[in-house]
């Protein structure tokens, strides 16, 4: 499940090129969640966004206060860092499948019966993963060691939420290279799908609409087509998302057999 605090009222002049990069680079950096302590900060965010900021999961499921279920040792994460504040202000998950139980690797299956989902010959699911836990927090924090909160007005958010959503995209490329995916699933608030589609970033629907912590649309993309249109349409867009194409020279990749940290 992907979730934003995100309520686009009207849609905005399109910034310049120049300055979508200058304001990305200068305030966010993406960073793998390779080791424990970075799991670990990116579980507490979830914690603060699906328990606290949203009703979500219940709080008292996760006494550690890191909000973690059985997908998690089968991930790759991603952290999104505030730099001027040395804060995680943002997660994202990319679930990989399980070669042993192909038909129950991703939470998608169990909401949406699509073919592509049902009928493997349509789909190498052995490069397909699913994004998850598209988490930003509305409440930053000053700095990543002693959690003094900061909470940013609607207005605040409303200014940071491009950056903070092409970073995590930034994060789920970067992640899907390196371990030679190929095709993208999600279960999407269609909030999120609008804001996406502003910046060039479609997901095709596939199924109806489930209640899902909230009405959800079920989505999937191959990256390679989803990554075309949007240089095509947005290539400032595309240079933040791809680090100017450098990721892309990983795609060919066999699937990874990656490193289970937790």
């Amino acid at each position: 499940m992907l979730n934003t605090e995100f309520r686009p009222e009207r849609r905005r002049q399109v910034t310049s090129k120049a300055e979508m990069m200058d304001n990305y680079n200068s305030r966010f950096a993406v960073i793998s969640a390779n080791t424990l302590g970075l799991q670990e900060q990116a579980y507490r965010l979830r914690y603060q966004v699906y328990c606290i900021e949203n009703n979500f999961e219940n709080p008292l499921d996760h006494p550690l206060e890191q909000e973690m279920d059985e997908f998690d040792n089968r991930s790759v994460h991603s952290v999104l860092i505030d730099r001027p504040n040395r804060a995680v202000v943002g997660t994202v998950r990319l679930i990989l499948p399980d070669p042993k139980s192909i038909e129950e690797s991703f939470p998608i299956q169990r909401v949406c019966n699509h073919p592509l989902l049902q009928r493997y010959g349509l789909l190498n699911v052995e490069r397909s993963a699913e994004i998850s836990r598209f988490a930003i927090s509305k409440t930053f924090c000053r700095r990543a060691e002693d959690y003094h909160p900061i909470l940013l007005s609607r207005d605040e958010m409303r200014a940071a939420m491009p950056n903070l959503t092409l970073g995590l995209m930034n994060g789920i490329v970067r992640m899907s290279a390196e371990n030679g995916i190929s095709d993208w699933f999600a279960v999407m608030e269609p909030t999120l799908l609008r804001l996406l589609a502003r910046f060039g970033i479609y997901f095709s629907p596939i199924g109806p609409m489930v209640d899902y912590h909230g009405m959800r649309q079920p989505c999937h993309a191959v990256m390679s087509n989803l990554l075309e249109r949007v240089r095509k349409e947005r290539p400032e867009v595309w240079e933040i998302i791809t680090d100017n194409g450098s990721l892309l020279d990983k795609e060919d990749r066999p699937f990874a057999s990656f490193r289970l940290i937790n």
